[in-house]
């Protein structure tokens, strides 16, 4: 039986009457984006057809999803708001604090040891407010929330990026900040500008080397990293209903990568077998009730062109593998002789060294049994894998049901190491070297979904390329970045010639899934007595204190740093080591912005100190700043945030005294984040102002006094020579952001509307 069963039926109870109204008041057919959107107005009943791309639209999402590395800000704040239990269904998962290393049993129970304050932390809020708790080793959020709480037609919020996973069920599924999920917990709507609308028809079918991996790959290339931002991404067609649902799951879950607000197919007989095998029977059931409500109206998928803004069409019987990066996600190359001269053209290290298969976006069962069947290829036919394996499943279900069904001792077999059910290398956690910023220059393929310089292993050398989990198993037999299954031969320990045949699996294990301890401990019903400890002295967490309203007069503000190029968030607030931190945020400061590049001498963390002329890290010329009592501004190029949804990219700066930040363009979720903070998020009117910003440079707001939506702000830069350029500003603020920032912060507003 599901969890919150009665409220899925809540949300299918009032669909019909709300879509049929929406269609009514939009005046034409809908796509299930806008169904879902619509029956979860805020207000109820539509009454008015909302803009794409511009209107502000409230919002009553069905329930929240929090990892252990966001969760501890998310739930620091929601200790301030004033409310006793969270008033959606809300779950904390604990996947990002474990590092990979020795293998699973070793890594849980370091884990445990060195982050138990957190973790006992999480856990006690977790009691104290409702929320259901998945502890280490339980599994990735995105597969556990796939496997347990993802439903068709709803709509979920997360504070992690890749909460668009479970568009793969049919969701409406939104990555949001810390700061956007205390709104939800605390009984508030929750604010959206009403998403423009992207169509992907797929046509023809997946066969061969081919997977599903391969269809986001190709559409990270289409659309680039920011070709998807401020819009929902729908698929349909024949390609799509005849895919699995987990592989559903891989394409949304890395919409993220082309900063789409989120991703999602209708609802079709592979999402019903999911379902059902999942031990949601219950839902299959509810869902069939309304089942026309859980896609597009059949005009939209017939003529798509009259009613997304834009229309994209695969043909998958078309498709071939392909490897993105490295460095960025959507870098994309066909494997074999392409990927041979573009390596030789980029000096790309062709040996491979580790092929790693796993992660929220690749490590359902059906992934590891189709990477295993290419595996136990290795084995039948005398081969020896030349890189290293490494294997992160996706949830203690599937891990438990993989091992009964033979697929991962064939991984051992191969000297694979199966790490725990957690996020691992993909997202910085893995202890591959002692010293990696002086790692030498290598190649890894994996089939996780990011793949920024430094990010998997922190070594700026490391040029990762992201795959399948098939096409990542053969490259790491084959050890080659070049290396083409479909047409290349290998040589096996006899000296015998030999080829891959394509891979095979399972869509849902064949004996049904299987698990002994699942990992969640269910809230007390009355958390009331529970107590939650911070110590004072504690390196890991530290109870906020409210931030100061910025107020409407900023002058002789100094320019903290001009970033050069691609800033994402793990540029602004990095993970790997620095997780530990997560919930303490004046320790975390410490790293603030120091993986973006100077743009007046393109170096990391150094930054001219305008008040003593010399160069230091930027968080410490920051915090001199800080304690002088100067305003900064920071500034910065295209996609500004592009990445993760952690909010700590937004409160560090915040918390070292940065009162602006003013981009080309932003990435969604930092935008918000950076409003939510009390601060300025604001962009160039004239992109080529950029250029005009000097080291030495001091800001004045000239008439920030009239802060008002639709009404660009002035801004005058004063250089060291004493001359000045006045310039404008743009920014994305409506009346209800515009009072977050009188506040000093929208939890600052809720505290004060709670009182």
């Amino acid at each position: 039986m599901a969890f919150d069963i009665d409220m899925i039926k809540g949300v299918y109870d009032q669909m019909a009457e709300r879509v049929d109204k929406a269609r009514e008041v939009v005046g034409k057919p809908l796509t299930l984006s806008e169904k879902i959107l619509y029956n979860h107005l805020w207000d109820g009943n539509p009454t008015k057809a909302f803009v794409r791309g511009k209107d502000y639209v409230d919002f009553a999402p069905d329930r929240i999803a929090c990892q252990d590395a966001t969760a501890q800000m998310a739930l620091l704040q929601f200790m301030q708001a004033g409310k006793s239990k969270v008033a959606v269904p809300t779950t904390v998962h604990c996947d990002h604090l474990i590092q990979a290393k020795e293998g699973a049993a070793i890594d849980l129970k370091h884990a445990n040891n060195v982050s138990s304050e957190v973790f006992n932390f999480l856990e006690s809020v977790s009691n104290k407010y409702g929320i259901g708790f998945w502890k280490p080793g339980a599994g990735i959020i995105h597969q556990v929330v796939l496997e347990n709480y993802a439903f068709p037609g709803g709509m979920m919020i997360g504070t992690d990026s890749h909460t668009v996973n479970a568009g793969g069920l049919g969701m409406v599924a939104i990555g949001v900040g810390g700061a956007d999920a205390v709104d939800v917990m605390a009984g508030m709507a929750w604010e959206l500008k009403f998403p423009k609308l992207i169509g992907v028809k797929l046509t023809g079918k997946l066969s061969g080397w081919t997977a599903p991996k391969d269809v986001i790959l190709k559409v990270a290339e289409i659309l680039t990293v920011k070709g998807g931002t401020g819009a929902i991404v729908e698929y349909f067609g024949p390609g799509a209903t005849a895919m699995s649902c987990t592989g559903k799951g891989t394409i949304c879950n890395m919409g993220a990568e082309i900063g789409a607000t989120t991703s999602t197919f209708g609802y079709d007989e592979s999402m019903e077998r999911y379902l059902r095998a999942t031990d949601r029977t219950d839902v299959a059931d509810a869902a069939n009730k309304v089942k026309d409500y859980l896609t597009a109206d059949p005009e939209v998928y017939a003529n798509p062109e009259q009613y997304f803004d834009q229309v994209i069409e695969i043909n998958l019987s078309e498709l071939s593998p392909l490897l993105n990066g490295p460095f960025t996600p959507d870098l994309s190359t066909p494997v074999g002789k392409a990927m041979n001269e573009k390596a030789k053209a980029n000096d790309w290290p062709i040996k491979v060294e580790w092929g790693l298969i796993g992660s929220c976006t690749n490590s359902s069962y059906e992934d590891l049994s189709r990477a295993s069947s290419i595996a136990q290829q290795a084995l039948d036919k005398g081969l020896k894998t030349k890189a290293e394996f490494g294997i992160n499943p996706g949830s203690e279900q599937v891990r438990y049901t993989a091992e009964r069904d033979g697929i991962l001792e064939v991984f051992e077999k191969l000297d694979a190491k199966i790490f725990t059910n957690a996020c691992g290398p993909c997202i910085g956690q893995w202890a591959r070297y002692s010293d990696p910023k002086n790692a030498p220059k290598n190649s890894i393929v994996h089939s996780f979904n990011r793949n920024f310089a430094k990010r998997a292993d922190g070594n700026p050398n490391t040029h990762a390329f992201v795959a399948s989990p098939e096409l990542t198993a053969a490259i790491a037999i084959a050890g080659r970045l070049d290396f083409n299954p479909l047409t290349d031969k290998l040589i096996n320990e006899n000296g015998e010639e030999v080829m891959l045949d394509e891979p095979t699996g399972w869509e849902l294990p064949p004996k049904g899934f299987e698990v002994k301890d699942n990992g969640y401990l269910e809230p007390e019903e009355d958390g009331s007595h529970v107590k939650v400890e911070v110590k004072d002295n504690s390196e890991r967490l530290q109870l906020l204190t409210p931030f100061e309203p910025i107020g409407d007069t900023i002058t002789g503000a100094k320019l903290l740093i001009k970033a050069l190029g691609k800033c994402t968030t793990d540029h602004i607030s990095m993970a790997g080591p620095w997780l530990r931190f997560r919930g303490h945020l004046d320790n975390i400061a410490n790293n603030t912005l120091i993986g973006a590049v100077n743009a007046f001498n393109q170096k990391t963390n150094f930054v001219k100190n305008q008040l003593t002329g010399e160069y230091g890290g930027v968080p410490d010329v920051q915090r001199e700043y800080k304690k002088a009592g100067i305003k900064t501004v920071v500034v910065g190029d295209h996609n500004y945030g592009e990445g993760s949804s952690r909010e700590h990219a937004a409160m560090q700066p915040r918390h070292l005294g940065v009162v602006a930040v003013i981009v080309k363009s932003f990435a969604r979720i930092h935008e918000t984040n950076l409003k939510k903070q009390g601060m300025l998020g604001l962009t160039f009117a004239n992109e080529n102002d950029y250029d005009l910003i000097q080291e030495d440079d001091t800001f004045n707001f000239l008439d920030l006094n009239e802060f008002a939506p639709d009404k660009p702000l002035t801004l005058e830069v004063v250089h060291a020579d004493g001359t000045k350029h006045t310039i404008k500003l743009n920014h994305s603020y409506n009346d209800a952001q515009i009072a977050w920032y009188k506040e000093g912060s929208a939890l600052n507003l809720i505290k004060k509307q709670n009182a």
